[in-house]
C-alpha cells in the first residue's frame, strides 16, 4: 500500500472517530393533567401504559339486566340462533372472533382535527356484561388512549350503529396519525345495525336515529340524557376546566348507546330468524325481501308465508314479493294468484310491475293469450293515466307493454293487421 493510500485510509478513520454519536431519542411521556383528581373523584380510574395515561370507567351488568323490554341474557340464544340457522347474513356473527359492542364519541363529525375522546365497549363475560369506557385526557395522550383499547391485539366482530360510515373510519384515521407509536390496527369484522334497521323497518319508521329505535322497538326511553351534539362541548370544557360532572353524563349517554346495541341485536335477530316474533306486515315483508336479495330463498319464502298467514290479503305488498318466490319455484298458478292480489291492491310502480309479471306468466307459462292481452291492455291504460310514475319508468314500461300487445295479437290473430290500444307514442 502506497504512502498516499495509507494517508487516505487514516483520514477516513479520523472522520469516523470524530463523528458525533447521536443518542437514541427517548420518548417523553406526557404528564398527568392538572385536573386529574377531579376526574378521579367523579368515578374514573387511571390507567398508565408505555405511551401515556388514559382514564377509564368499568360497569358490570347482571345477565338478567333489562334494557327497555329486552333482557341482555337473550344474547346467548341470539348467538345460538345464528349458529343453528347457518345463514350467511350481514347481521350474522363471525364465531371465530369475540363479539364486541362498540361506540365512540368525537369532538366533531369530520376533518383532520377531529379527535375520538371516548371509546366504549361491552362484552359478555362468563357471569355478566362488562362495559369499559376509555376517556382521552388530551391530544398528548392519544397514543395511550388508542393503545388501551387493545384493538391492535385481538381481531373481533364489532357491532356498531353507523360504525361502517363513521366510527370505524374515524378510528382508522386516528390510528394512522399515531401509526409510528402504536402497533397496527387489526382488521375487524363489522356488523352495522343502522343498515339492518333500515332494511327491517323501511317504511315503518320515519327516522332511524337510535333514540327513535330505542323508544319504538326496544321500549327504552332516555330520561335525563344530554343531547348528542353537546358531548364535544362538554368534553372540551372538562379538559379545559377540569369539571367532570357533565362529562360523566356523556359517559352515561355512550353507555346507553352501547346497551341499546346489545338489545337491538337481540331484537333484530329474533325478527330475522323467528317468524312468530310479533311485528308489522311491513316489517315482515321487508325481512322476506332482504333474505330474497341475499339469495336465501327458502327462508324468504318462510317469512312471506308466515306474514300471509297472519295478514291475509290486507298487505298486498307481501303478495307482490311472494309472487317472485313462487315464480322462481315454477309454481306459476300460485304466482298468478299472488301477483293478482298485488295488482288489485297496490299503486304506482309496483302495480305496473305486478301486471307485467301477470302478462308474462299468462303468455309464456300458462299459455292463456286472452288473459295476457287483457292484462297488457290494462297496464297500457294505467301507464298512460298514471301521475305517480317517473317519466323514465313510464317511457320504458309503455314501450314494453306496446311491444307485448302487438306480439300477443299476432299470436292470437295471425296474418291480420294489428293496432295498439295506446293513443300516445312512447
Amino acid at each position: 500500500m502506497s504512502y498516499e493510500q495509507k494517508l487516505m485510509q487514516m483520514k477516513k478513520m479520523l472522520k469516523k472517530t470524530d463523528s458525533k454519536v447521536v443518542p437514541e431519542a427517548v420518548k417523553v411521556v406526557a404528564q398527568a393533567p392538572a385536573y386529574e383528581q377531579s376526574w378521579l373523584d367523579a368515578g374514573l380510574t387511571k390507567e398508565v401504559n408505555k405511551h401515556g395515561i388514559v382514564y377509564k370507567r368499568i360497569v358490570e351488568y347482571a345477565k338478567d339486566y333489562k334494557h327497555g323490554n329486552i333482557v341482555l341474557s337473550g344474547l346467548k340464544s341470539t348467538m345460538d340462533d345464528w349458529k343453528t340457522s347457518g345463514e350467511a347474513h350481514p347481521l350474522s356473527p363471525d364465531f371465530s372472533k369475540p363479539l364486541v359492542f362498540f361506540d365512540t364519541e368525537t369532538t366533531g363529525l369530520k376533518g383532520a382535527g377531529t379527535l375520538i375522546f371516548l371509546l366504549g365497549f361491552i362484552v359478555e363475560t362468563a357471569s355478566s356484561f362488562k362495559l369499559t369506557q376509555y376517556v382521552l385526557p388530551g391530544p398528548d395522550h392519544e397514543a395511550a388512549f388508542l393503545y388501551a383499547s387493545k384493538l391492535w391485539e385481538t381481531s373481533t366482530t364489532l357491532v356498531t350503529y353507523n360504525g361502517k360510515s363513521f366510527d370505524v373510519p374515524q378510528l382508522e384515521a386516528r390510528w394512522t396519525m399515531n401509526r409510528k407509536e402504536i402497533p397496527p390496527l387489526l382488521e375487524h369484522t363489522q356488523i352495522d345495525l343502522l343498515h339492518g334497521s333500515r332494511r327491517i323497518w323501511k317504511d315503518d319508521m320515519g327516522t332511524f336515529r337510535l333514540p327513535a329505535i330505542e323508544e319504538e322497538k326496544l321500549g327504552f326511553l332516555r330520561d335525563g340524557d344530554i343531547p348528542g351534539h353537546m358531548a364535544p362541548i362538554i368534553y372540551q370544557d372538562a379538559v379545559k376546566n377540569g369539571r367532570a360532572e357533565l362529562l360523566m353524563k356523556v359517559l352515561v349517554h355512550n353507555e346507553w348507546d352501547i346497551l341499546s346495541l346489545v338489545a337491538l341485536y337481540i331484537r333484530s335477530t329474533d325478527l330475522l330468524l323467528k317468524t312468530e316474533t310479533p311485528e308489522s306486515a311491513i316489517t315482515h315483508t321487508n325481512i322476506g325481501k332482504w333474505f330474497a336479495d341475499l339469495k336465501s330463498h327458502e327462508r324468504s319464502k318462510q317469512v312471506f308465508e308466515s306474514a300471509i298467514a297472519t295478514y291475509g290479503v290486507d298487505h298486498p305488498a307481501t303478495h307482490f314479493h311472494f309472487g317472485f318466490s313462487l315464480k322462481r319455484e315454477q309454481q306459476y298458478v300460485d304466482a298468478v294468484a299472488s301477483f293478482s292480489i298485488a295488482a288489485n291492491g297496490l299503486t304506482g310502480r309496483e302495480r305496473i310491475v305486478a301486471l307485467e309479471e301477470l302478462a308474462k306468466l299468462y303468455e309464456h307459462k300458462l299459455k292463456d293469450l286472452k288473459k295476457a292481452l287483457d292484462t297488457t291492455q290494462e297496464a297500457i291504460w294505467l301507464v298512460q293515466v298514471a301521475t305517480d310514475l317517473t317519466a323514465a319508468f313510464q317511457q320504458r314500461a309503455g314501450n314494453d307493454f306496446v311491444k307485448r300487445e302487438i306480439r300477443i295479437q299476432r299470436k292470437l290473430f295471425p296474418g291480420q293487421a294489428h293496432e295498439t290500444t295506446a293513443d300516445v307514442g312512447y
